[in-house]
């Protein structure tokens, strides 16, 4: 059995016209200019109200985890709420895994945007409650920080349930990517950051990948951490019933530098691998839907929507 069979999807709404954005820390803290963000969502026609843990700091911290894990439930819970986006990724969400209310935010499906450190919330999130969430750009770093389109341009439309079932999650064509090992697959599109899938084994949020696309990306590891990041999955058996993969930014690291390892660690497997997909910490950030079924195609260099992302 795999994840696709034992996890029951669930959809949030796509966004309203006139959508209200929740602004939370639930990691890392940075400087926010409220004015600039309030006036980058009008520009679009949303709205947007920052939580207290955007507005914290606590050493490497965005305030307190009390704080922080209760705008995240207060974010859930609020019905005039409609997306939640996280500012900035940094280390901090792992804290609160053990305290997450699953049954609420099953109650409430929104979608959550985030990358980085955020994995451990997509993770766990997805496997207690199913809920796709969104691994896409997040506000400092991404949205206020000008990168190219289609960071923002691929973020709204997903959320605005543009994109939809039967077509592609474009990528960019002035960055090429690398058919590693070609072959068509299909399944739950789950992953992230790689160092955060390899902390969270053991945990609520270890990632069932029985049947998935895996998806990951990483910043600032040399090649001998992804090397023994991979190992740590593969030795934990997360790598045995993948079906695919789709390689995203490793900053730091070619595509040419990474093949050779991936060709080592997933040929055995016989599954397809794409990689220099841009999504992670690059510029442009392309926004992919967890959890959602997709078909990856590498000798194609393509993936494709096999489901709505949100409920009708």
């Amino acid at each position: 059995m795999n994840c696709a069979e034992t996890v029951q999807p669930c959809l949030p709404a796509a966004l309203p016209h006139n959508a209200c954005f929740a602004i939370i820390a639930p990691a890392g803290p940075a400087r926010l200019d409220t004015h600039k963000a309030s006036q980058w969502f009008a520009d679009r026609g949303y709205r947007c109200r920052i939580y207290p843990s955007a507005l914290q700091a606590q050493g490497y911290l965005a305030g307190t985890d009390q704080q922080r894990l209760q705008d995240l439930h207060d974010a859930f819970a609020d019905p005039a709420i409609d997306a939640i986006l996280c500012m900035r990724g940094g280390y901090g969400s792992m804290r609160l895994l053990d305290q997450l209310d699953f049954q609420l935010i099953r109650r409430n499906p929104k979608p959550l945007i985030g990358y980085s450190d955020i994995t451990a919330l997509h993770t766990a999130i997805y496997r207690q409650t199913g809920l796709i969430t969104f691994h896409g750009g997040m506000l400092n770093a991404d949205l206020l920080g000008g990168k190219l389109q289609p960071t923002e341009a691929s973020l709204l439309a997903q959320l605005g349930g543009q994109v939809r079932a039967g077509e592609p999650i474009m990528h960019p064509a002035d960055f090429a990517l690398s058919s590693v090992l070609p072959g068509v697959a299909s399944g739950p599109l789950l992953g992230g950051n790689l160092s955060m899938l390899g902390a969270t084994l053991g945990t609520i949020a270890e990632l069932d990948t029985q049947g998935c696309i895996l998806f990951i990306e990483d910043v600032n590891e040399p090649l001998y951490r992804v090397d023994r990041l991979l190992t740590q999955l593969r030795l934990g058996g997360k790598l045995e019933g993948v079906k695919g993969v789709l390689v995203g930014d490793f900053a730091g690291i070619t595509t040419a530098a990474l093949t050779p390892l991936l060709e080592d660690t997933f040929a055995p497997l016989g599954v397809p691998v794409l990689a220099g997909w841009r999504s992670g910490h690059c510029d442009p950030n392309v926004c992919l839907p967890l959890g959602a079924r997709v078909r990856l195609d590498s000798g194609q260099q393509s993936l494709v929507l096999e489901q709505d992302l949100f409920r009708a």
